[in-house]
């Protein structure tokens, strides 16, 4: 699967047109997500399955067919991820408040589109909790990912876990001592109508 995100017109017709562009592409549409609103214009998440043979650079091409159409960003998205609204989140997490910061962790990726995520309790400087994809952060690596007590986004370079890509993440702290980190490889960067939402999240783990 791929995430495309793309900014298009806020007005009628344009997600339409956006959609029946990769469906005649041979795209087939797994979901269509809003992200957010500025400045009339839309950014939407299109997650697709591409046919043997195509190549996203197709997908993208098909995208900025439509008048006005910019692809902000198309990367892999993983396979399996699934996807979840967030007020299915806070239905898992009021359900079980004891929980609900690891199971905001587990969530993110799903729901934000992001790659991995890991819960880390400042006080210990350590990671308690971690998505199947999340990196393995030593200290060295949390210092690297700096300040967990402030909600923000950060690019963290290439190489700064051994290995790893060019990295976008945002902070969301939990409380007073931990944070969720969430990471997407290269991009794209965190909107801050999703930092919000996230900040949301958070805020009513504090209050459970």
């Amino acid at each position: 699967m791929f995430l495309i995100r793309v900014s298009l017109p806020d007005r009628p017709g344009a997600l339409g047109a956006v959609a029946s562009a990769l469906g005649n592409a041979g795209a087939d549409i797994q979901a269509v997500e809003i992200v957010g609103r500025e400045f009339g214009r839309v950014v939407d998440d299109f997650i697709v399955n591409l046919p043997v043979g195509m190549m996203p650079d197709s997908a993208v091409s098909a995208c900025t067919s439509s008048p006005g159409v910019q692809v902000l960003w198309c990367s892999r998205y993983p396979g399996g991820a699934g996807l979840e609204s967030d007020v299915e989140v806070l239905e898992r997490m009021l359900a079980d408040p004891d929980n609900a910061a690891e199971i905001l962790t587990e969530a993110a990726p799903p729901v934000f589109h992001c790659h991995w995520a890991v819960l880390v309790d400042a006080s210990a400087g350590q990671v308690v909790h971690a998505t199947p994809l999340a990196p393995d952060l030593d200290s060295a690596a949390l210092d690297k990912i700096g300040a967990l007590d402030e909600c923000r986004t950060a690019d963290l370079p290439a190489g700064w876990v051994p290995e790893w890509v060019e990295t976008v993440i945002g902070v969301i702290p939990v409380g007073s001592d931990r944070a969720v980190v969430a990471g997407r490889h290269g991009g794209p960067d965190f909107l801050a109508a999703e930092m919000a939402r996230l900040r949301y999240l958070a805020t009513l783990i504090s209050m459970a």
